[in-house]
């Protein structure tokens, strides 16, 4: 089992940015390993995290993930290594691929190939955080090197996973993954075996593998009103094909023709993947994860810091 002093936290800011840096200060005087935030439709998760970390003295700084088309994966390099040098080393950078709703229809951008785009795209990143790249492939030419006298320390890489393909390519190339409302049973079953292929492949065993999951709690008095704050929460994401075909590979496809049928996330669903209730209920979902392999836990707090609960959970599952 996963050590049991471990944990970390999502401190995604909400309304207000200000706030979530006294909770970064909070969660590093709590004991939390490292912080994490979004990217995709928030702020810019490389400010949000130098802010955090200007804040803090050793906690660790992690970007859970940060889609790699709209960014060279160079200026990610640059960015990466920058963030890096702020915080002394602190910082573990999140890949992921994104959906097509936000990638194609928002932005413009072709979520073509995604397996390979991913590949070339570390390959291209490790060399550049090293100092330089020299690529020549499908999807990415470059040649580049870092014009700086000493090289800042390179972040470790995590990609972000749900298939069992994506998992597999993160054990492969990266030194970790970070996982996204994936419930206990899928990072038991699904997850963590394809995980282990990847390292096979790539001659290395989990040992030293960061397997980082992402745990939805609302500890609070008030469930009802927590409850109905994720099962609205959830709902941008049971629309996306690819958090559906996780949780039909984890045996929630009931729950989710519930939705189809009505439009709205039913309990059955929301229980599945997330906590909501008083601490022991979010210890024991916790160490559901722990006992499923995850290495380090990464509470969740329900929605966004201005919601009423969102301070006592973190220290909640800080205990």
């Amino acid at each position: 089992m996963a050590d049991a002093r471990r944990r970390a936290a999502f401190l995604s800011p909400g309304r207000d940015l200000p706030a979530a840096v006294d909770l970064a200060r909070r969660a590093e005087a709590l004991g939390y390993e490292s912080v994490w935030v979004t990217h995709g439709l928030g702020r810019d998760s490389f400010l949000v995290l130098a802010a955090y970390g200007a804040a803090t003295t050793r906690l660790g700084l992690g970007v859970g993930v940060l889609p790699i088309y709209p960014r060279h994966p160079v200026a990610t390099a640059q960015a990466a290594l920058t963030l890096s040098e702020l915080t002394g080393g602190r910082f573990t950078l999140g890949l992921g691929v994104s959906h097509r709703a936000s990638m194609e229809q928002m932005l413009g951008l072709s979520l073509a190939a995604p397996l390979a785009v991913m590949r070339e795209y570390v390959a291209v990143l490790r060399g550049a955080l090293a100092g330089g790249a020299a690529f020549e492939g499908r999807h990415f030419t470059v040649h580049w090197s870092l014009a700086v006298p000493v090289r800042p320390p390179a972040p470790r890489i995590v990609l972000a996973a749900l298939s069992h393909r994506m998992c597999e390519l993160a054990g492969e190339i990266a030194d970790g993954a970070v996982l996204w409302l994936c419930p206990p049973a899928y990072v038991r079953d699904v997850a963590l075996p394809a995980l282990e292929r990847g390292r096979r492949r790539a001659g290395k065993t989990l040992e030293g593998f960061e397997v980082v999951a992402a745990v939805p709690l609302a500890v609070t008095d008030d469930r009802a009103a927590a409850a109905t704050a994720f099962r609205a929460e959830l709902a941008r994401y049971v629309a996306l094909p690819f958090y559906r075909a996780m949780l039909e590979a984890s045996g929630l496809g009931e729950a989710l023709a519930v939705y189809d049928r009505s439009g709205e996330v039913p309990e059955a669903l929301a229980d599945a993947l997330g906590a909501v209730g008083d601490a022991a209920a979010a210890r024991a979902y916790v160490e559901a994860y722990r006992r499923a392999g995850v290495t380090l836990p990464a509470i969740r707090p329900i929605t966004f810091p201005d919601a009423p609960w969102y301070r006592g959970t973190l220290e909640a599952a800080a205990l």
